[in-house]
């Protein structure tokens, strides 16, 4: 089985450029199997092999796999520790701020970001980043269009200055939309951009090994700025932060030493 396993890895990987090996393999393991009954694949082999025909399939068991979840202001205590403890701190070095969303998925965290540098006239050095693996999620992201569910606990006063309603559905405005740039992006393969002030990456590494944790937050801590942050998930804690660099701030908050 072990080889099954390798070989739909590698077939895997060469159909869609994500490395299963990453990930820890008993949680990838029934989240992928549970998917396989759902399309009746009995083994590895037939399953790549609807995957490589079903377009629909395939697609459905991306989002399966990646968890594209998001919200505006998740974990809104969070973002008010950001708003008003971390935020600050960083202008106090830095005229202008340089910001990244990393798994930004359709877009909610990023836009959220931007709010909030519009309603405190934070400068920003540049268009804030928004990467993802997935180019449909980032396809939705760009279009910035979203269900009333999707922005019910949003602050109506935003929600009256930041969106225009279109039926059932909230398009942002173009003013917030002009300060995000979206990209494609593969975190754990991918080089990265330096001299960032800010990087939120929460409720992304929750499946991978803890090599490859540790490999990532070593490559966010070298894309940060001296006393820059990372913002990291609510299930999230960064172990040997010290010997990456790193200090805890706040919960969910490190600074680059």
């Amino acid at each position: 089985m072990d080889n099954d396993w390798d070989i739909f890895i590698s077939r895997f990987e060469a159909l869609s450029k994500i490395d299963l090996k990453s990930y820890k393999r008993p949680q990838m393991e029934r989240r992928i199997n549970s998917f396989m009954r759902s399309v009746n694949a009995d083994n590895y082999s037939s399953f790549i092999n609807i995957l490589k025909t079903n377009r629909e399939i395939y697609r459905k068991f991306l989002d399966h796999i990646t968890i594209n979840v998001s919200e505006f202001f998740r974990n809104s205590n969070q973002w008010e520790t950001l708003e008003k403890q971390i935020i600050p701190e960083l202008l106090k070095d830095n005229k202008k701020l340089k910001i990244w969303s990393a798994g930004c998925s359709t877009g909610e965290e990023a836009y959220s970001l931007a709010m909030m540098c519009s309603e405190r006239h934070i400068n920003l050095s540049e268009s804030i980043l928004a990467t993802d693996i997935d180019n449909e999620v980032l396809d939705k992201a760009g279009l910035g269009i979203y269900s009333e569910k999707a922005v019910q606990s949003m602050p109506p006063t935003y929600l009256k200055k930041y969106f225009v309603a279109e039926g059932n559905y909230y398009q942002i405005k173009d003013n917030i939309k002009q300060m995000v740039r979206f990209r494609q992006q593969d975190l754990l393969k991918d080089s990265f951009e330096r001299g960032f002030n800010l990087i939120l990456c929460r409720n992304v590494v929750i499946y991978f090994t803890e090599e490859s944790k540790q490999r990532l937050y070593r490559k966010f801590c070298d894309a940060l700025r001296p006393r820059g942050v990372l913002f990291i998930g609510s299930t999230e804690q960064i172990f040997q932060a010290r010997e990456l660099g790193l200090q805890s701030i706040a919960t969910f908050f490190y600074q680059k030493t």
